[in-house]
């Protein structure tokens, strides 16, 4: 393990038990069996500490989203699984980064304060990725997304519902009941998923063919 890993880890550990605010260099260089002076070396303070912290909590929820997504496409899964359990393993990571912590809301306030660019940075990663995977799984299995939305306005509406669960569940605490909500706001969205074959014809979905226009110099009353 190296020193920057043990500092990270060291560092995850002193402010779940501490929170933010009252954790401080002095308690990471000792969980990190170091001298001050040497965690200076790595890390110019405290709020660099936790932006390091922010980026491994976010890189860990994006491996771990990668992994399900594969792990459920590979069996064969359909178009809601897949969404729902990449959305599930992300969320999962990113929780359990924080999990049992008595602080776990003024940590998440916290990584908007201090990591905003980070935020940006990762929220803008997630929807690339949820753009590419509902583009490729519609494209693998053939399917039509409803109401013709493109891949990157079906991607929105799937973040604007994991957002609208955590509003319901601040710092996504109660964890089953905000994971359950997360899944269950998911699956709605893709119920209007179906395969090309079954999709409704222009005239079905209410838009009728264009007639052509007849001049009333040829209309006789």
């Amino acid at each position: 393990m190296g020193p920057k890993t043990r500092i990270l880890d060291a560092t995850m550990l002193v402010f779940r038990r501490h929170g933010f605010r009252r954790s401080s260099i002095e308690q990471v260089a000792e969980a990190a069996g170091l001298t001050r002076q040497a965690l200076y070396h790595h890390f110019e303070s405290k709020e660099a500490l936790f932006r390091a912290v922010i980026a491994r909590v976010h890189e860990t929820a994006i491996a771990a989203e990668e992994a399900a997504i594969s792990e459920v496409e590979t069996a064969g899964s359909g178009f809601a699984d897949i969404l729902v359990a990449g959305m599930t393993a992300r969320m999962q990571a990113m929780i359990a980064s924080f999990d049992g912590s008595p602080h776990i809301e003024e940590l998440y306030s916290e990584h908007v304060v201090h990591g905003r660019d980070l935020y940006q940075k990762y929220s803008a990663v997630y929807a690339e990725r949820l753009v590419a995977t509902i583009a490729r799984i519609a494209r693998k299995q053939k399917l039509a997304l409803p109401q013709g939305l493109s891949p990157t306005e079906f991607a929105r509406l799937v973040e604007m519902a994991v957002h609208g669960s955590k509003s319901q569940h601040p710092a996504m605490q109660p964890v089953d009941a905000f994971l359950k909500d997360m899944a269950l706001m998911v699956r709605t969205l893709c119920a209007g998923v179906v395969p090309k074959s079954q999709e409704p014809s222009a005239s079905k979905s209410g838009k009728s063919k264009s007639r052509p226009s007849r001049s009333k110099a040829g209309v006789r009353p």
